[in-house]
């Protein structure tokens, strides 16, 4: 297993797994945030099981952080460790000859993300984690609020315009990113032969559509105030 992670073609392909397991939680995220548009009561008693629920909560959660400190970290690595070696990103392009600005600059689209997901963590993680494992409520409830609250919270969020801008600018760099990141996911692992197109067409439904959708997310919560 060490000698796996030695190797060029080790990390790439321990990279892309991890690449792909965050694109099922982004999906997953998503489909969840979506109910706060269509069916509010929905959404409330999904997060509140996805809240309560001891194997999302103690094993599927500690798994997600692992994975998105360990993507972040590898991807710091493998562009460093290249840029070193030959001037190319992890994924082998000819630079500003033959490349899109967003393949050159996966470090910085990845920086940018992270900084987003403090953001993010600071806004529901953190005090969801003072709730629950702090003042030990875990009944989905705050006061003046009839039923849980999720909703309540979630649409709050969003009345500042400034983090609804900012939310959408993390968004259009995670789009790049993913528009990217999707399509090497896949060369990494050898999957690309013969089926280019189509994962090239796949990739780009993902990577645009499901930012513009969290982007339509915030602003339903910030327009509806």
């Amino acid at each position: 297993m060490a000698q796996l992670f030695q190797s060029s073609i080790g990390r790439k392909v321990a990279m892309a797994l991890s690449a792909f397991f965050l694109m099922v939680f982004l999906l997953q995220h998503f489909t969840i945030n979506s109910l706060s548009v269509i069916s509010p009561d929905t959404f409330n008693e999904v997060s509140h099981f996805m809240g309560t629920n001891p194997l999302v909560q103690f094993v599927l959660q500690p798994v997600l952080i692992f994975g998105v400190i360990f993507h972040f970290l590898m991807g710091f690595v493998l562009d460093i460790q290249n840029r070193r070696a030959n001037g190319k990103s992890y994924v082998k392009y000819n630079g500003a000859a033959n490349s899109k600005w967003v393949s050159r600059n996966m470090l910085f689209s990845g920086l940018v993300i992270l900084g987003f997901m403090a953001l993010h963590f600071v806004d529901f993680w953190f005090p969801e984690v003072n709730t629950k494992f702090i003042q030990g409520d875990w009944s989905g409830r705050i006061e003046g609020v009839e039923g849980y609250r999720y909703y309540e919270e979630l649409h709050h969020r969003f009345v500042n315009p400034y983090r609804v801008g900012a939310y959408a600018i993390a968004f259009v760099f995670l789009a790049l990113h993913l528009n990217h990141g999707f399509t090497s996911a896949f060369q990494s692992v050898g999957s690309t032969w013969g089926r280019k197109k189509v994962i090239q067409t796949i990739s780009v439904i993902y990577a645009y559509l499901i930012p513009a959708g969290f982007i339509g997310i915030a602003l339903f919560h910030h327009l509806t105030h």
